[in-house]
């Protein structure tokens, strides 16, 4: 399987979220992808447990105004960026990057003191993309030659 080459920093969108080209950090010293998220709270409708929340983006400055449920979730412990252990709530959703379109696992954190409202750790790169650290923005839609 080809590799494609992607940058530090790349625009991705998350179509099930409302997001379209929006910056995501790439980290390779990340195992699982995080997003930021607010007013995380698990609600009982209709006798079914959900996971409610709001996303920020594009720069922690505005909501994308809508409050996104999601019925299947898990919990999932990862280590924070000081390297403590804690609980979140992970989701599954379709992710366009370089102009691939994928399932991809997104851990729910409160990002709102990072500079980068996403992050994507290896588990989302591997097999599928290299890093090139000193580029942003290479994985523009994949177009093939004929």
């Amino acid at each position: 399987m080809d590799q494609r080459i992607i940058g530090r920093k790349e625009k991705i969108s998350l179509p099930k979220l409302g997001l379209s080209l929006v910056w995501a950090k790439v980290d390779t010293g990340a195992y699982t992808s995080s997003l930021h998220a607010e007013e995380i709270r698990e609600e009982v409708v209709a006798g079914k447990k959900v996971l409610k929340f709001q996303i920020l983006m594009p720069a922690h400055n505005k909501f994308t105004g809508k409050t996104l449920v999601f019925e299947k979730y898990r919990e999932k412990k990862v280590k924070n960026s000081f390297g403590q252990a804690e609980i979140r709530y992970l989701i599954e959703t379709e992710l366009s990057l370089a102009g691939e379109k994928f399932i991809a696992e997104f851990t729910l954190s409160d990002r709102s003191t990072m500079k980068n409202s996403i992050l994507l750790g290896r588990k989302i790169l591997r097999g599928r993309f290299l890093v090139d650290v000193s580029k942003t923005n290479l994985g523009k839609p994949y177009r093939s030659k004929k």
